[in-house]
């Protein structure tokens, strides 16, 4: 309703409208019976930041949606031009209208779950499992499973679930690709149909597209399934395999694609069941940036080579011989294509230089090593690429920008790179097994996917995976403005016109991100930006910048910040306007914590990272409990070493809680930054880190 006037109506606008008005506010509902089908929001609780603005911003859609009703706007007209979008529409509102009614009955549920304690809470977990084994099914569970997830994610995190979300999460659970903006909460958004389907044990993986996103979701939303007495793994590229092995057994699972693509074909090579990871059936998968993933690199293989006894001294003279031919002259480049092709004067003088009267014959072939020499001169272009690091060419990733460790390019290409270096050149690699990421996730019992920009690809996403896709509301409509794009002659003109828009709005104050296509092209702006004197922060697949990424996006929304990015932060990375003071707060109690005990492994930040000075009450109080950690670490460590358990270590500095990195055993829980490992040092720090937060409503510390 709007200023007391409530929807009566039976008709189908006042149905839609009302459905739409819960969808839009948001909050935990309370709905009234009132027409057929009609169900009214009556009040929010929690609140959303401004309940006012909330409803009257609602409103104005309603307003623009009625009139789209009417025939009389702009969205009604393009529906009837596209039969396709038209159809598309309706579906999507029946599918979104059914999903609202099953909202309002978990909203009927909140009382209820919301007056149980703790214990009675997490118990909620072995009742649905016993209610499973009897013969009930997820379907029917879901509302109070997701009721009981809502009030968990309250509880641990101080989030709670707007009712689109619930609606995303029912997406998600029904086998669907859930889309939603950027900034609607998708990672909380996945927690209900995780939980759910995790509840037979069978295993649910949530899929990432970086293990920094991996980690950051595990430590987040891994707060929620452990207090509800799931057990939760995290897959990183540097896991053994006894830790993979443990992290897959888990309920929830978090990993990347690439990993847990490598992982099964690594199984599928295993000789002994003891090198087997993947235990169980793959049952249940939610992945993240579905689009990125699915469409994206559907195609692209992983690839598990072995290594061959060719020869590797032609790569050398094949990449001095490149060096000097010239383009235009001697071959052409194909940049679209990613091709190179010799010119009949550049076969002629590569023959001629090689002292071989063919380059294509087969007993002794040259055309692939000066082909391979050619593309790593012309199209492989260190730091963008790839990078050197520890005398290895380390290949970029062109869809995340980040580097991919161990990962090499085939057929030659690698040691053509190597060559163009200087670097010591390793010996060709031969396909042992292979897998598309299209015939990987395909193989799930049940497949689901978030993204929010997969409307496009639609069609493909049904077509290909069976996904349906339905376009979730927002919480409240978007207000972001959409400039045109502005295009220039020359890279010159670009970069100084954005450098320009640059400087005149750090005027005002408003923190900005810069997003560039490569590391040589961020190295390229800091150091324009350096000249001027504008203080800035990079964020690149080069090793110094990567180390400090969770430090750099932690500070990128403050208010005056100017941060230049290559497309690592182009998935998944939740920026927060003013900055992120929870993240600010675990750093200074690690640094703090790290400082007292004597510990290394944890980096103070730079300075001037931290805002305004800490409190000289809140200094005297970390610094209490900084010595009592030290002291009963110290103690309980004797006492560990003389029993042979293992020590409690910090996280590293951009880790957060960690609880499932812990060396030499999993641990029994997580506690504030802490690692916690089976020894009495672990049980015995004394230490809560962060506030100690209450159970209630507005009882948080």
């Amino acid at each position: 309703g709007d200023g007391g006037r409530i929807f009566t109506e039976s008709s189908p606008q006042s149905r839609m409208l009302a459905a739409l008005a819960s969808l839009l506010v948001g909050g935990s509902t309370a709905y009234l019976p009132l027409a057929p089908a009609v169900r009214v929001c009556t009040h929010q609780r929690p609140a959303v930041a401004s309940p006012t603005r909330a409803a009257s911003a609602a409103m104005g859609v309603l307003d623009q949606v009625s009139e789209a009703i009417r025939g009389g706007g702009e969205q009604a007209s393009d529906s009837k031009s596209d039969p396709k979008t038209a159809a598309f529409t309706a579906a999507n509102d029946r599918t979104v209208m059914a999903y609202t009614e099953r909202v309002a009955r978990i909203n009927d549920l909140e009382d209820e779950i919301e007056a149980l304690e703790d214990e009675a809470l997490a118990a909620k977990t072995a009742e649905f499992r016993k209610r499973l084994a009897a013969g009930e099914t997820e379907e029917e569970l879901l509302e109070e499973a997701f009721a009981v997830v809502r009030e968990a994610a309250w509880r641990t995190l101080d989030l709670r679930h707007y009712d689109v979300q619930l609606v995303g999460a029912m997406a998600l659970n029904d086998g669907k690709l859930a889309q939603m903006g950027t900034g609607e909460g998708k990672t909380l958004v996945a927690t209900g149909a995780v939980y759910l389907n995790a509840l037979s044990g069978k295993g649910a993986m949530v899929v990432t597209v970086n293990d920094y996103l991996a980690r950051r979701d595990a430590e987040g939303m891994g707060q929620v399934y452990a207090f509800l007495g799931l057990s939760v793994g995290l897959v990183q590229s540097g896991s053994d395999t006894a830790a993979r092995r443990e992290a897959y057994s888990s309920d929830v699972t978090y990993v990347t694609n690439s990993e847990l693509g490598f992982d099964y074909l690594r199984d599928n090579l295993a000789v002994t069941a003891e090198e087997v990871v993947l235990r169980r059936e793959l049952n249940y998968c939610v992945v993240d940036e579905g689009d990125s993933v699915l469409i994206d690199e559907a195609r692209v293989p992983l690839i598990i080579s072995g290594k061959t006894d060719a020869p590797v001294d032609k790569f050398g003279a094949a990449s001095k011989l490149a060096a000097v031919l010239e383009r235009g002259i001697h071959y052409d480049v194909f940049e679209k294509e990613q091709t190179v092709s010799l010119t009949d004067k550049g076969t002629r003088d590569c023959e001629k230089a090689l002292a071989v009267g063919d380059l294509y014959e087969p007993t002794n072939p040259w055309a692939s090593y000066v082909s391979n020499a050619l593309k790593a001169k012309e199209l492989f272009v260190k730091e963008r690429s790839y990078l050197v690091q520890g005398g290895e060419a380390v290949i970029i990733d062109e869809f995340s920008g980040r580097v991919m460790e161990g990962r090499r390019w085939g057929d030659g290409l690698h040691q053509a790179v190597e060559a163009k270096e200087g670097l010591t050149v390793q010996p060709e690699t031969e396909v042992v097994a292979s897998v598309t990421y299209q015939s990987l996730f395909r193989r799930f019992r049940k497949l689901s996917s978030m993204s929010g920009t997969a409307l496009s690809e639609a069609e493909e996403f049904a077509t290909i995976y069976g996904l349906d896709v339905v376009d979730v509301p927002p919480v409240l409509p978007s207000l972001r403005s959409d400039i045109p794009d502005s295009v220039f002659k020359t890279t010159r003109g670009k970069s100084n016109a954005a450098l320009a828009e640059l400087l005149s709005l750090r005027r005002s104050g408003r923190p900005i991100l810069v997003g560039t296509t490569s590391v040589e092209a961020s190295q390229v702006f800091s150091d324009k930006l350096t000249e001027l004197g504008v203080k800035h922060e990079v964020l690149s697949a080069a090793p110094e910048a990567a180390q400090r990424e969770a430090e750099v996006v932690a500070q990128a929304g403050r208010e005056g910040s100017v941060t230049i990015s290559t497309n690592m932060a182009g998935r998944g990375t939740d920026i927060l306007l003013g900055g992120n003071p929870a993240f600010m707060a675990r750093l200074y109690l690690r640094t703090a914590f790290a400082a007292a005990a004597g510990l290394s492994g944890v980096t103070p930040p730079r300075d001037g990272f931290f805002p305004r000075a800490v409190s000289e009450e809140a200094e005297a109080a970390v610094g209490r409990a900084a010595a009592r950690f030290a002291q009963s670490r110290a103690a309980a460590a004797a006492d560990d070493d003389a029993e042979g358990h293992e020590r409690a270590e910090l996280a590293a500095p951009d880790e957060g809680c960690s609880p499932w990195h812990f060396r030499g055993g999993f641990p029994e829980r997580c506690v504030g930054p802490l690692r916690l490992g089976a020894g009495r040092a672990a049980r015995g720090g004394g230490l809560v880190g962060g506030g100690v937060r209450g159970v209630g409503r507005g009882r948080g510390a």
